[in-house]
């Protein structure tokens, strides 16, 4: 990772909800022209954009929303199955795996998850993520 990753976990709860938080700490520095070009191709994409999806909300309408102020709680929707993503997905097979390879944990049984591999990629993984 070459960007000083975002600080906060993925598995940190806004309001019992998880990524939320994350996401919108990213779109904070997106907005503000600080995000990290390693995050840049993956703005309202990935588990970001699959937060969105189910809240039914453009990344556009986040971005023009963050102007406005407000603590996560006041900006907050998400749903709570985004931190088992990747244990026996049969959306996409596999592709957990292809995944902790891609980031140099091929191996890592105990990495189950998405953000699992996030929190390792990112040095957290086993600590506790508030």
């Amino acid at each position: 990772m070459t960007t000083p990753p975002p600080s906060v976990s993925p598995y940190v709860k806004t309001k019992n909800l998880v990524w939320f938080a994350r996401m919108l700490q990213k779109a904070r520095l997106h907005a503000a022209g600080q995000l990290g070009a390693d995050y840049l191709p993956w703005v309202g994409k990935g588990f970001d954009g699959r937060c969105l999806r189910l809240l039914k909300v453009e990344y556009a309408a986040l971005l023009a929303r963050i102007p406005q102020g407000g603590t996560d709680e006041e900006i907050f929707i998400f749903n709570e199955y985004m931190v088992k993503r990747g244990i026996r997905d049969t959306d996409n097979p596999g592709q957990i795996e292809d995944y902790k390879a891609k980031y140099g944990f091929a191996g890592r049984a105990e990495l189950q998850t998405y953000f699992d591999v996030i929190e390792a990629d990112e040095g957290r993984f086993g600590k506790n993520p508030g």
